[in-house]
């Protein structure tokens, strides 16, 4: 599958982008995969995000972001249009964060939304 030129509609922070590309050489990921970012039904909000490694489907755009390949399935754009990735590294907190614009609400959990 052909890498798109398009913008993505997402932004992944320095510290996140340098955590997945550390992900990636630490476990051998196989370079046909990319990083899968969506979003899927669930969660105490209604909706929940989706990240992790995968290969692309015929139902995925793929972008480019500063040599990951980034992957979403063409129908979750709606709702993470604008959303930034983020990663935390601190005493309280370690993981990725999704800040979305397009939530209307969000859990305590800062892992599920509704739109």
């Amino acid at each position: 599958m052909a890498t798109e030129t398009k913008t993505a509609p997402i932004t992944l922070t320095e510290k996140a982008l340098q955590e997945v590309k550390n992900i990636l050489n630490e476990k051998n990921v196989p370079a046909e995969y990319g990083l899968r970012v969506g979003v899927q039904g669930g969660g105490c909000s209604g909706m929940s995000y989706l990240l992790g490694f995968d290969k692309p489907k015929e139902t995925d755009e793929v972008f480019e972001l500063d040599g990951v390949n980034l992957i979403m399935d063409k129908k979750h754009g709606m709702y993470v249009m604008g959303m930034q990735v983020d990663f935390q590294d601190g005493l309280n907190a370690r993981g990725f964060v999704f800040n979305n614009p397009q939530a209307s609400s969000t859990c305590g959990c800062g892992s599920s939304f509704s739109a």
